[in-house]
């Protein structure tokens, strides 16, 4: 039994059981589970992710664009869009460190993450915390900030159920062994404040498992993290990888836990055409091995990644499929899809 039909099958048994006792049951409304309420506090089991029952599970949801840039794209209506209208398990935070983002004012930005992992929480979805770095490459340039904002986050969120903690987005131009020494250094802060939930590991070449700097997984299953509770970042870009990041993915998947925290159907600028075809290979490959995944990008950016129309956001128009683009009513179709946990 597939966990997202929950709250209806709760009600088909009591049917059942009324119906054995010679009672004609009353229609009754159907019970509106939310994905946190059904799954509890997710936790890595094996190498799959798995809810508090340790049943295995697929989160699938919208990552945020910069929200330096975007913050006007993540309000009360389009959050409640995308929990009741998307039926969205996830969220993805994107805050950019560089590039007009945290350093510029670590307050301010600590603040709006408090904000919206409050605003996820209370509409039943899972938080990831995504510390966007992007340019320098090499997250131990960060490192000094990384310990500072997580140690704030995590200390503040640490009881609640529903927070992942992405530490190092796209890691790039540097050894996996280095990306390896910040995680172990970032993990201990955190799990100083929180113990107990996920951590995600970026990948080394853009979060590729090294595929985009001519590595693959092995560098990882020979030399993985020296920590529980965490997965691997995978991000792929449907229109710029093609089968070795395909089936990259699907070896790693075997040995590794991973999460696709990033992805789009265009290219990797998240602009151009949209390859459907190329994506719906990486969509069944994720259903059939149970990796959950955030779409880029929940925004009205003019790029085709971003899936709402130019002018939405400050129209405030957040439901149905006329807000979005070609990509964005692409999407919303499969994370509304019934068959996720």
């Amino acid at each position: 039994m597939k966990w997202h039909g929950f709250g209806r099958m709760t009600g088909i048994l009591a049917s059942a059981i009324a119906l054995t006792a010679g009672v004609v049951p009353a229609a009754a409304a159907p019970v509106a589970v939310t994905p946190v309420e059904a799954n509890g506090k997710v936790a890595v089991c094996g190498v799959k992710l798995c809810n508090s029952a340790g049943k295995p599970i697929q989160l699938r949801g919208m990552s945020t664009h910069g929200l330096q840039w975007y913050s006007q794209c993540v309000t009360g209506g389009s959050l409640d869009a995308l929990a009741g209208d998307w039926n969205a398990d996830v969220v993805r935070l994107s805050m950019y460190i560089q590039e007009g983002g945290y350093e510029t004012d670590p307050a301010r930005f600590t603040a709006m993450v408090d904000k919206y992992i409050e605003d996820a929480t209370a509409r039943g979805m899972y938080a990831i915390v995504d510390w966007h770095m992007l340019d320098p490459g090499d997250p131990n340039y960060n490192l000094g900030r990384a310990k500072t904002f997580f140690t704030e986050i995590a200390k503040k969120h640490k009881d609640k159920t529903n927070v992942l903690y992405e530490i190092a987005n796209e890691p790039s131009g540097v050894s996996w062994s280095k990306v390896q020494s910040y995680a172990e250094q970032i993990i201990p802060v955190i799990r100083a404040q929180d113990p107990d939930s996920v951590v995600l590991v970026g990948t080394r070449a853009w979060s590729s498992l090294g595929v985009s700097e001519g590595a693959d997984e092995k560098e990882i299953v020979n030399n993985p993290v020296r920590a529980e509770n965490i997965m691997y970042t995978f991000h792929f870009y449907a229109a710029s990888h093609g089968s070795e990041y395909l089936d990259t993915l699907s070896r790693a998947a075997d040995k590794l836990p991973m999460f696709v925290t990033e992805f789009g159907t265009q290219t990797s600028s998240g602009d151009g055409g949209n390859n459907f075809s190329r994506s719906q290979q990486y969509l069944d490959l994720m259903a059939d091995k149970q990796i959950s995944w955030s779409n880029w990008n929940f925004s009205d950016d003019d790029r085709s990644g971003a899936v709402f129309k130019p002018g939405s956001c400050e129209a405030g128009s957040w439901t149905g499929t006329a807000p979005l683009k070609e990509a964005g009513i692409w999407i919303r179709d499969r994370v509304r899809s019934a068959d996720s946990w």
